[in-house]
């Protein structure tokens, strides 16, 4: 398993009045109320690749990207990207709600306003509505698992770090649940939530999953879960690290980062800079992401480590960062929905 270096951290935060993004104005339904920032790289050609970047709670669409290096990422290699952003109005913790029915299902809610947003961006930008991707962290990164299982034919590929299988809650009781003490379930019927949830029968989406072994936010057995799910809706094969189809093309891969918490592992380089929930421990996350999409040259050593579907023992402490208290988002995230006083 790849290991974070400790000499790379970082205190630092992202300078985030120097943001790349820019409103996206181009009219679409929005039932989700969620607001849209883009970029665009100067000179784009027609038929360019979009990525959809979903960010974590408490983050926003500049500060993710600012942390991650998308728009670096975006600028380099020739594509475009979309930002969702929460509001407060819909989640006081700017949460996307991957756990409330409504805001999951095909054509409802904020599911529904990403997927109206990607073909808006496509048609006003002229993008290749074949090459659309999304990622997104921990929240993000389990409504990245909602738009891939609801809306497959609209994305090629997808991301999830940090995050939760497809139909892992509904509700806030069942979500923090699922967080720390995910039930266990088998790939079948993982795989069967994800069918269910269109009426789509494939090419699926190759799938990138990405997790910490220390996580004690989100238990890196989602992670497990979520490399289970795709592969069976594949029907792939697990190759070490990876599931590969019948014609032997990785379509899901598994990155368990050794000693990682909770958040996006990033290396300094590339427009990618520490933050809360963004991890300079000397991997390169969404350039790697970027690379398994074919939207970016392979990197070489790849950090992946053998996947482990089996659930596993947490350590007994995992690093947090200084200053933010998990128990107190949890709480707050609690107390927004009537469940604590």
């Amino acid at each position: 398993m790849p290991r974070p270096n400790p000499a790379r951290r970082r205190a630092h935060s992202p300078d985030l009045a120097s943001t790349a993004l820019t409103e996206f104005s181009a009219a679409f339904d929005n039932p989700g109320a969620l607001r849209m920032l883009s970029f665009v790289p100067a000179g784009l050609r027609d038929g360019a690749p979009l990525v959809v970047v979903l960010h974590g709670c408490t983050q926003t669409a500049a500060g993710y990207d600012a942390g991650s290096g998308w728009s670096t990422l975006a600028a380099r290699n020739g594509f475009a990207l979309l930002f969702p952003e929460q509001t407060r109005a819909n989640n006081p913790n700017t949460c996307f709600n991957w756990f409330e029915t409504s805001d999951t299902r095909r054509g409802s809610g904020e599911a529904a306003s990403i997927a109206n947003a990607v073909a808006a961006m496509v048609a006003h930008h002229r993008l290749d509505s074949a090459r659309v991707f999304v990622t997104g962290l921990s929240a993000g990164g389990a409504m990245a698992s909602v738009m891939l299982a609801t809306y497959p034919d609209v994305f090629a590929g997808g991301a999830v770090i940090a995050g939760l299988p497809f139909g892992a809650a509904r509700g806030v009781p069942e979500a923090m649940q699922a967080m720390s003490r995910p039930t266990e379930t088998s790939p079948r019927l993982l795989g069967d939530r994800v069918r269910a949830a269109s009426t789509f029968t494939g090419p699926w989406p190759i799938v990138s999953v990405w997790h910490g072994d220390v996580d004690r936010t989100v238990s890196v057995r989602n992670g497990d879960a979520v490399a289970l799910q795709w592969a069976d809706v594949h029907g792939a094969t697990r190759d070490g690290d990876t599931w590969r189809n019948d014609a032997g093309v990785a379509v899901v891969e598994m990155v368990t980062v050794d000693g990682m918490g909770h958040g996006t592992p990033i290396d300094g380089l590339d427009g990618s800079a520490a933050a809360p929930f963004m991890l300079d421990v000397g991997i390169g996350s969404s350039a790697r992401i970027a690379a398994f999409w074919g939207l970016a040259a392979a990197i070489a050593p790849r950090a992946q480590a053998p996947h482990k579907p089996a659930p596993r023992p947490q350590s007994a402490a995992a690093p947090v960062h200084a200053g933010f208290d998990v128990s107190a988002l949890i709480n707050d995230t609690l107390r927004s929905v009537g469940l604590m006083k």
